[in-house]
């Protein structure tokens, strides 16, 4: 075997240097842009919640309507959906719960990640249209998630909450349910 040629071994190294730079390229970048105080952002349909609030820490109560406390932090790791209702829940605000419901059902597999809470007076004929087989019912014991709920009668708003209590989103009255949706399926994998 014939030792390699200074010319080989500089075209060996040149090339071992252009693979390390190939990866750690995009590293250094991040790391630049990041100490920058650059963030990416994405296309989200809701707002997001600032500064952040962690229901759990500032324990929020909610009771639900077979008596016991909403627990923030769940025994498995799911994404609270909350419901927030304005003054008299009629038809335009059961169709937008309808279709929140429906946001779920479209994870598939993964619709038992998220989990429906429905907060305020239930509209009259919530039996009657199965709102109950999808929504739990609850109250919001001491107003502490007022400040998110629409005054407009007939009117829904909604919070997207971690699994650990953090409010991640607000979706103000009048969101598309349909970019509900989009985020769900970006958030739940």
């Amino acid at each position: 075997m014939t030792p390699p040629t200074d010319r080989a071994l500089r075209a060996s190294r040149l090339k071992f240097l252009l693979v390390v730079f190939v990866f750690t390229a995009p590293i250094i970048a991040a790391a630049l842009l990041n100490l920058s105080g650059w963030q990416p952002v994405g296309k989200g349909y809701g707002e997001p919640i600032v500064p952040q609030r962690n229901f759990e820490q500032e324990h929020v109560r909610v009771r639900i309507a077979d008596g016991r406390m909403w627990l923030w932090r769940d025994s498995s790791p799911r994404l609270t959906l909350i419901a927030l209702v304005g003054p008299n829940c009629a038809a335009h605000c059961v169709d937008v719960l309808t279709k929140m419901a429906a946001a779920r059902i479209t994870l598939n597999n993964n619709m038992s990640r998220v989990r429906l809470l429905y907060l305020g007076q239930p509209p009259a004929d919530a039996a009657t249209n199965g709102m109950e087989n999808f929504w739990q019912l609850g109250t919001d014991v001491d107003g502490q998630l007022a400040t998110y709920r629409p005054t407009t009668p007939d009117t829904v708003s909604a919070l997207l909450v971690e699994s650990d209590g953090t409010a991640l989103t607000l979706y103000p009255a009048g969101f598309d349910p349909s970019g509900l949706r989009k985020d769900l399926q970006k958030v739940v994998r």
